[in-house]
């Protein structure tokens, strides 16, 4: 495949399972460790919060019903059109904690600064170059006040995964669409791409009715290398000051899931 061709795929890989708010709610409903750890670390660094990648609210409406204002920013209309409907369930009391707004984390200008940055769930995951990853941390930069800080968290890179057979099918447990109640066998595929350190999953469903209906979902995620990582925070104006390997503030192993990163401006 061409690099163009390659670069069209990554680019889709980072907009599709953003498309269907209502079935990314159903997929991650179980996440709860690390709304509770952001929660934590804004009751402890204060706010107002700026987060960046909102997506459905998940974190923002927990850090919302803890009486946190936060500002929430996300480029996909599906998921901040849910989150915004997610945010007229909270109390009336609790609903002018939560603002939400579109926009894209290379790109924003607030003319505000906050005590807290967060960029939760692989949000930087989904900036595939230098460049784009130079822009998002030059937003961070403009809106964090000079005691900020900035916590964010991606994947380890899994090496296993990596060296899977492209094509190969791995099968997952069914799942059933809370909308249509449709159910689906669920399969995945793998396929890295080294050059550009990009992991493309294949999120493949089939109707499960035998209607012979499939869908396929592509997810495009960076991969940052801890060391990787740190120099190109380092290099565009952050220190790390806590590098954990879960959201309970274990240390980073090699068997580490994510990367769990609390940056503060760099002053030299």
């Amino acid at each position: 495949m061409t690099g163009s061709g390659i670069e069209a795929r990554i680019t889709r890989g980072g907009q599709a399972h953003y498309e269907d708010a209502i079935y990314y709610d159903l997929a991650y409903k179980q996440r709860r460790q690390d709304v509770r750890f952001y929660v934590e670390i804004a009751e402890q660094l204060g706010s107002p919060v700026l987060e960046l990648g909102v997506g459905t609210g998940r974190v923002a409406l927990a850090l919302a019903r803890a009486g946190i204002d936060v500002l929430g920013v996300d480029p996909a209309k599906p998921m901040l059109d849910h989150a915004t409907s997610k945010r007229l369930s909270l109390p009336k009391g609790k609903q002018a904690h939560l603002t939400l707004k579109r926009g894209d984390a290379r790109t924003l200008r607030l003319k505000r600064r906050f005590p807290l940055v967060t960029a939760p769930f692989n949000v930087f995951m989904h900036l595939y170059t230098r460049r784009d990853l130079e822009r998002a941390l030059t937003t961070v930069r403009t809106h964090l006040t000079p005691r900020g800080r900035f916590v964010f968290d991606v994947l380890t890179p899994d090496l296993r995964a990596m060296v899977r057979r492209p094509g190969r099918l791995l099968k997952a447990p069914m799942v059933i669409h809370p909308l249509t109640g449709r159910r689906y066998h669920y399969l995945e595929a793998f396929e890295y791409d080294a050059l550009r350190q990009v992991q493309m999953v294949s999120m493949i469903f089939q109707d499960a009715e035998g209607t012979g209906e499939m869908k396929i979902v592509p997810l495009s995620q960076r991969q940052f290398f801890p060391q990787e990582l740190e120099a190109l925070l380092h290099y565009n104006g952050f220190a790390v000051e806590h590098r954990w390997g879960d959201f309970a503030r274990g240390p980073l192993t090699d068997n580490s899931e994510s990367q769990v990163i609390v940056a503060k401006l760099r002053t030299k």
